[in-house]
């Protein structure tokens, strides 16, 4: 039987390959990785005709593709990450037909994607992380009608999404984490019905997000951490039905929150820690009735939390560590049967629980450490039967 696979992982002293390698022509699968002194693939590759899956992760010294590459017409995965020299892609990477997973993520010489990549009409999953020198992406992207997942995280010198990016009607997940020259999001985003994962986290220059935002009716994850100068978000959020996790984290000029957030149903997760200048909730937030987990520590300007909290029937875990102007818990706070762990450390305002807290008979850790001013615990918390240290 012919040779199927071949396994050269961590080959580090392999500097070259000989040309009669082609003449494997049974080849499925070939590993490439971390042979960090390859410099060149030979163009007898061309030959590899069966071949599935080619990486070449690692590959430091290598600096370009043969254009013999898009013979390749059976191939599925493409692993160029970390070939940190390689500075383009030949046309004939369009070739690839069949092609379904590309990664060049921290290919950081790359500073265009050829034209070509339009013609990967297979293409689900196309990784860019960290290819620091990209500044826009090929108008031909909006012919990828498969695309499900597209990475540009820490896309540094990426400044805007162009248009056409919306036309990947079936695209899953678009990540953006660390692309610090974009400034806004398109109103056309709004376009990809199918998104289902936002990742922005650390888009420093983010400002606000379009209204358009809304209508990403499939959206499940929507995550802003780290966007320090995002100030508000759009009342449409409403519209996010499908909405499972919502983190602000570090939002440090967000102030509040639309009313309309109680509008999101589905919602499980709430970030809110570090947002450093929200000094209150909106009462509308009772009305997220599948919360199992709200966290709003180093929320420093927080003073008080509203009644409505005891509508939160689902939470399991509370973070209020750090808020260090909040003075004292509702009474509501009692009604909160599910919730498991409540975390007050560093509330040094923090004087004294209220009598309901003992109806918490779901709590199993309950930190109260570095809370200076707490002169004493009510008696009911002798009823937290379940209380674990």
């Amino acid at each position: 039987m012919a040779l199927q696979k071949l396994d050269l992982l961590g080959c580090s002293k392999l500097k070259e390959l000989p040309t009669s390698i082609g003449q494997l022509i049974a080849l499925q699968g070939l590993n490439f990785s971390e042979c960090f002194k390859l410099t060149e693939l030979p163009t007898s590759i061309g030959q590899w005709t069966a071949l599935q899956k080619l990486d070449l992760f690692g590959c430091f010294k290598l600096k370009e593709l043969p254009t013999c590459i898009g013979q390749l017409t059976a191939l599925q995965k493409l692993d160029l990450s970390w070939c940190s020299q390689l500075k383009e892609l030949p046309t004939s990477i369009g070739q690839l037909t069949t092609l379904q997973k590309f990664n060049l993520s921290r290919c950081s010489k790359v500073k265009e994607v050829s034209t070509s990549i339009g013609q990967l009409m297979t293409l689900q999953k196309l990784d860019l992380l960290w290819c620091s020198q990209l500044k826009e992406l090929p108008t031909s992207i909006d012919q990828l009608t498969t695309l499900q997942k597209l990475d540009l995280w820490r896309c540094s010198k990426l400044k805007k999404l162009p248009t056409f990016i919306s036309q990947l009607k079936v695209l899953q997940e678009l990540k953006l984490s660390y692309c610090n020259e974009l400034k806004e999001l398109p109103t056309f985003i709004g376009q990809l019905r199918a998104l289902q994962k936002l990742n922005l986290l650390g888009c420093s220059e983010l400002k606000d997000l379009p209204t358009s935002i809304g209508r990403l009716r499939a959206l499940q994850k929507l995550d802003l951490s780290w966007c320090s100068k995002l100030k508000e978000l759009p009342t449409s959020i409403d519209q996010l039905g499908t909405l499972q996790e919502l983190n602000l984290f570090e939002c440090s000029e967000l102030k509040e929150l639309p009313t309309s957030i109680g509008q999101l149903m589905a919602l499980q997760k709430l970030n809110l820690s570090r947002c450093s200048k929200l000094k209150e909730l909106p009462t509308s937030i009772g009305q997220l009735m599948a919360l199992q987990e709200l966290n709003l520590s180093e929320c420093s300007e927080l003073k008080e939390l509203p009644t409505s909290i005891g509508q939160l029937t689902a939470l399991h875990q509370l973070y209020l560590s750090r808020c260090s102007e909040l003075k004292e818990l509702p009474a509501s706070i009692g009604q909160l049967t599910a919730l498991q762990k409540l975390d007050l450390s560093w509330c040094s305002k923090l004087k004294e629980l209220p009598t309901s807290i003992g109806q918490l008979m779901a709590l199993q850790k309950l930190d109260l450490s570095w809370c200076f001013k707490l002169k004493e615990l009510p008696t009911s918390i002798s009823q937290l039967t379940t209380y674990k240290s």
